[in-house]
């Protein structure tokens, strides 16, 4: 095949990447809410035994939106690293949108149907599914400095890979947990937010980071 047939290999900017992420964040983090109805109040106490009712629906709101929190995050954090974007690097971040958008319908079946084993493995089998293909993001963009500055050492590429995989690990534990109760999967579910709320690992890195690198 001639050199002139041969498709051309490119490079891009990241900057709509980026746009299309907060965009679609924004829509699935506000759908979370849209997922819980008004309850219909019957009077004498009626609403407020309801509103109460409700707890799961809320409790799942909670975890499901502070969850995309920490991945919106994370997929920042990980375009101050990355530079430049190429057609493969295009469609790992489409995939990853799309798991993203999945979860206000994870999340309104485990809310409504918590007690049940196959809502909580669903929701954490699409958790895990997103940290996946954040794994894979990161891991396409850092091999070879195949999409990074040359200065990104090692042990940055490998500490970040360790802090995406925490996320998947305390999943599976928590997806094996709901054959003995479901409620130990919520708090777990809960936790991962907790791990990666609180700073280390790659958050370290950013802030000792040298200005001028």
């Amino acid at each position: 095949m001639s050199k002139s047939l041969r498709e051309p290999i490119f490079t891009l900017t990241t900057h709509r990447i980026e746009a299309l992420g907060d965009g679609v964040f924004a829509i699935v983090m506000t759908l979370l809410i849209l997922e819980i109805h008004v309850p219909q109040s019957h009077g004498g106490g009626g609403l407020a035994s309801a509103l109460a009712a409700m707890w799961p629906k809320f409790l799942c709101y909670g975890i499901s939106f502070v969850t995309l929190g920490v991945y919106w995050v994370a997929h920042h954090l990980h375009f101050y690293t990355i530079k430049r974007a190429n057609r493969a690097l295009l469609w790992i971040n489409i995939l990853f949108l799309m798991c993203v958008s999945v979860v206000p319908f994870s999340t309104a079946l485990i809310g409504e149907h918590y007690q049940e084993r196959t809502a909580v493995v669903f929701f954490g089998v699409n958790m895990i599914l997103i940290s996946l293909v954040l794994y894979l993001h990161w891991a396409y963009a850092t091999r070879g400095h195949r999409l990074v500055d040359p200065e990104i050492t090692p042990r940055f590429v490998t500490s970040v890979k360790h802090v995406i995989l925490m996320g998947p690990a305390v999943y599976i534990i928590a997806i094996g947990s709901s054959f003995l109760n479901t409620k130990i999967s919520l708090a777990l579910y809960l936790l991962v937010n907790l791990l990666y709320i609180i700073p280390g690992g790659a958050h370290l890195y950013l802030k000792h980071r040298p200005a001028n690198s």
